[in-house]
C-alpha cells in the first residue's frame, strides 16, 4: 500500500507543477499568476476541493502521445466565496498555452453541470491560446458543448468571465455569453481574429493591445464591464460583484446588517440640482447621497459614459441602479447607453434584484449616425428590458424627463412600482424652448418683437407644462418629494415591495428586439 500511496502523492506534485518551473517562470515574468494561484487567491482559504486533477488529453496525432499533463490545461473544482458555495475553471497557460482540448472541454463542462445542478455561480479564469490546433474539429466540438452550458445557465446561475491573458478566435464566445467580463490591463485581450489576420485581410496596422486589450473593450465595445489594473484587482472585484447576487434565480441576495443611526434624511440633496435647467451636475452624486455609504459599485464605468448602472445597498439590501447622467452628453439616450441599460436591466431582473431608476433625460440622440444604426431598435430593447421586468421597480425623476425618453426610463406606464418626482422634474413631451416655437409659431412669426414673443412663450409653456404636477395629476407620478427625503421613501418603498409577486403571461419566450 506504501508504494501505492507514494505513486499517488507523486502524481498529484506533477499536476501541481503544470508545464513545469520554467514555463511557470515565464508566466511569472509576463506579470502574471498561474492558474493556481489565482484559484488560491479567488477563494476562502482551504476550501477548494480540485475535480479532474488527473486527467490527460487523448490525442495521438502530431506527437501529442509523447507529450502530456496531467489536469491537461485547466483546472477545475468548487470551493466558497466569503462561505458561498462556488465552481470555477482556470486555465493554464503553462500546458499547451492552455489551449482547449476535448477533455480540456469536458472538465469545464462538468463544472458548469455541478454548477446547475447545484444551483452556484461559475467563475471562468480565461488564460488560453484557443483551440487545440493539433486535434481539430474535436477542440471545435468542446467549444461548442461550453457554450450550449452556457446559454442554458443564463439567467439560473450567475456567470463570471475573467480574462486573464489572451482569450482569441471562438474562445471569446463563452465569456460573451456570461454575466460579467473583467479584463487585465496590459496582460489580457480578446479579439475574434489577431492582429496578423487584421493586417492581412484589411491592411490595417494594429497591436494586440489596441485590438482587443481591456481598456479598449471597457471604453470602446463595451465587451467588458471592468477593466483591472492586474491580476488581484480582477480577483478582488470578482469578490465584490458576488456579494451582491443570489446563488441562483430562484434566490435573493444577501443582505447585510443595517442601522440606520436615527434619521434617513439627506439635506445635501436639496443642493444637487442646478439652478440653470441646462447646467450639468454629476448624477452619482444622488446615487451616493441616496444609498448606503460606499456601497455603489460601477458596471461599465468607460462605456456609454451618458448612463450610469451599477450595484449598490440600501437599508443593507442589494438594488440595481440605472441613471442617467447629465454630465455627459446631457444625459440623453444613444444606442450604447440603450444597450448598456438594456442589459443590466434583464440581468437584475434575472437574479430578483431590485431596480431604481435616477432619471433625467432630455430625450434620444438626434442624427443620422444614430438613425442608420438603428437607435430605434436599440432603445426599444431597454423599453423591452424596463416592461418585462417583474422584480421590484421605482423611478426618481431629478430634472427632464422629455419624450419618449420619458416613457423608456422606467416611467408608471410600462409597469414601475413607484415613480417619485423632485420638485425640479420637467415631465413634457419636449423642452419648453422647442415646444414654444412649434405651439406658438404664428403668434412669435406675426410678433414685432419675436424674440420677447418667443420668450414670453418659453415661460408660459415652462409654466404649465415644465413641472411635475400635470404628471402628478394624472397619477402618473405617485408623489413629489423633498431631495432630502428620497432616501427614506425608496427604504420604505422597497420595504413595501419586498413580497410583490407578479409573472409574465405564459409563453416560451419573448423576441427581444436584437
Amino acid at each position: 500500500m506504501t508504494s501505492k500511496l507514494d505513486l499517488l502523492e507523486q502524481k498529484k506534485a506533477e499536476a501541481l507543477l503544470g508545464g513545469g518551473e520554467k514555463r511557470i517562470e515565464a508566466q511569472h515574468k509576463k506579470g502574471k499568476l498561474t492558474a493556481r494561484e489565482r484559484i488560491h487567491f479567488l477563494l476562502d482559504e482551504g476550501s477548494f476541493e480540485e475535480i479532474g486533477m488527473l486527467v490527460t488529453h487523448r490525442s495521438t496525432d502530431f506527437g501529442l502521445d509523447k507529450e502530456q499533463y496531467l489536469g491537461d490545461g485547466v483546472v477545475t473544482g468548487y470551493g466558497t466565496i466569503q462561505g458561498r458555495l462556488i465552481y470555477v475553471f482556470s486555465q493554464d497557460f503553462t500546458v499547451f498555452g492552455g489551449s482547449l482540448s476535448e477533455t480540456h472541454a469536458e472538465k469545464i463542462c462538468k463544472i458548469m453541470d455541478l454548477a446547475m445542478q447545484n444551483g452556484a455561480p461559475v467563475i471562468g479564469l480565461n488564460d488560453s491560446g484557443g483551440a487545440r490546433i493539433q486535434e481539430g474539429v474535436v477542440s471545435l466540438g468542446g467549444y461548442a458543448d461550453i457554450f450550449y452550458r452556457n446559454v442554458r445557465a443564463s439567467g439560473v446561475i450567475p456567470q463570471l468571465s475573467a480574462i486573464m491573458g489572451p482569450c482569441a478566435g471562438g474562445a471569446v464566445y463563452s465569456p460573451a455569453i456570461t454575466d460579467f467580463i473583467l479584463m487585465v490591463e496590459n496582460t489580457s485581450y480578446m479579439f475574434v481574429t489577431g492582429p496578423n489576420v487584421v493586417k492581412t485581410v484589411t491592411h490595417e496596422e494594429v497591436s494586440s493591445e489596441e485590438l482587443g486589450g481591456a481598456m479598449t473593450h471597457a471604453s470602446k465595445s463595451g465587451v467588458t464591464h471592468f477593466a483591472c489594473a492586474n491580476e488581484l484587482e480582477a480577483i478582488n472585484h470578482i469578490k465584490q460583484l458576488l456579494s451582491y447576487m443570489p446563488q441562483n434565480c430562484e434566490e435573493n441576495a444577501p443582505a447585510v446588517e443595517y442601522s440606520n443611526n436615527g434619521s434617513e434624511v439627506r439635506p445635501e440633496l436639496n443642493n444637487v440640482i442646478p439652478d440653470n435647467a441646462n447646467q450639468p451636475y454629476d448624477m452619482r452624486d444622488v446615487i451616493n447621497g441616496v444609498i448606503d455609504a460606499d456601497s455603489f459599485l460601477e458596471v461599465h464605468k468607460h462605456f456609454a459614459e451618458n448612463i450610469v448602472v451599477g450595484f449598490a445597498r440600501l437599508a443593507g439590501r442589494s438594488i440595481g441602479i440605472v441613471a442617467n447622467q447629465p454630465a455627459v452628453l446631457a444625459g440623453v439616450l444613444d444606442i450604447h447607453a440603450s444597450t448598456k441599460a438594456a442589459r443590466f436591466v434583464r440581468f437584475c431582473d434575472s437574479f430578483n434584484i431590485p431596480l431604481l431608476v435616477f432619471e433625467d433625460v432630455p430625450g434620444f440622440l438626434p442624427g443620422t449616425d444614430q438613425e442608420w444604426n438603428a437607435i430605434i431598435t436599440n432603445g426599444a430593447k431597454l423599453l423591452y428590458a424596463f416592461s418585462e421586468a417583474t422584480v421590484p421597480r421605482i423611478t426618481v425623476i431629478t430634472r427632464k424627463a422629455y419624450g419618449g425618453a420619458y416613457d423608456v426610463m422606467n416611467s408608471k406606464h410600462i409597469g414601475a412600482d413607484m415613480n417619485y418626482a423632485w420638485p425640479s422634474a420637467e415631465i413634457a413631451v419636449m423642452g419648453a424652448k422647442g415646444a414654444a416655437e412649434i405651439i406658438f409659431k404664428g403668434e412669435i412669426a406675426a410678433a414685432k418683437d419675436k424674440d420677447a414673443k418667443w420668450k414670453e412663450k418659453e415661460a408660459e409653456y415652462q409654466t404649465m407644462f415644465a413641472n411635475p404636477y400635470r404628471a402628478a395629476e394624472r397619477g402618473f407620478i405617485d408623489e413629489v418629494i423633498r431631495p432630502e427625503q428620497t432616501r427614506e421613501k425608496l427604504i420604505r418603498a422597497f420595504g413595501m415591495l419586498q413580497n410583490k409577486a407578479d409573472k409574465l403571461p405564459r409563453k416560451k419566450h419573448g423576441n427581444i428586439p436584437l
